[in-house]
């Protein structure tokens, strides 16, 4: 897909420019080294180098800038069911005021793994990983429903994780 890529010392250099609203653009190159990541997060450099047309080198050296600026991040995907979190749930919050304030202080909580402001019946989803439904009930009542403007919640409870992936590529 990507074999007519010559690298050149400039290009390596470029990696990603800003677009228009300051968020990093990125090259061909590097949205070719995210996707041989995708498909495997332990694929060695000197592959993915010789897919991209760069050495093992310049590939290490774009993916740390790529993991230094946050644009990526290489981990260890798995199911929290068969690690031990028996629960998940997806929970739907109503805010009253400042929605932003509301959402940091869910991402500060461990067992909040997505928060994401939305559009629509809630102002916001949060993906929420516990140990049992005790742990799931404490978050919920105690914490969640604490945070100053919260207006309410309603729990999705996951039964099974049928599909969980990444690999939606890059544009």
């Amino acid at each position: 897909m990507h074999s007519g890529l010559v690298a050149s010392r400039s290009a390596d250099q470029r990696g990603s420019r800003e677009s228009r609203n300051g968020s990093p653009q990125l090259d061909a190159v590097s949205l070719a080294i995210i996707e041989q990541l995708q498909e495997d997060g332990r694929r060695p450099y000197a592959a993915i180098g010789k897919a991209v047309g760069l050495s093992e080198a310049a590939v290490r050296q774009r993916v740390q800038k790529l993991l230094d600026q946050g644009m990526m991040q290489i981990v260890a995907v798995t199911d929290p069911l068969t690690v031990g979190f028996r629960r998940q749930a997806m929970v739907g919050i109503t805010v009253e005021g400042d929605v932003e304030a509301v959402a940091d202080a869910l991402a500060a909580m461990s067992e909040c793994e997505y928060v994401v402001m939305t559009a629509g019946s809630f102002d916001l989803m949060v993906e929420v990983v516990c140990e049992d439904d005790d742990h799931l009930l404490d978050v919920i009542s105690k914490r969640i429903r604490a945070i100053p403007g919260v207006r309410s919640t309603e729990s999705f409870v996951y039964l099974k994780l049928k599909k969980q992936t990444y690999m939606w590529g890059t544009r």
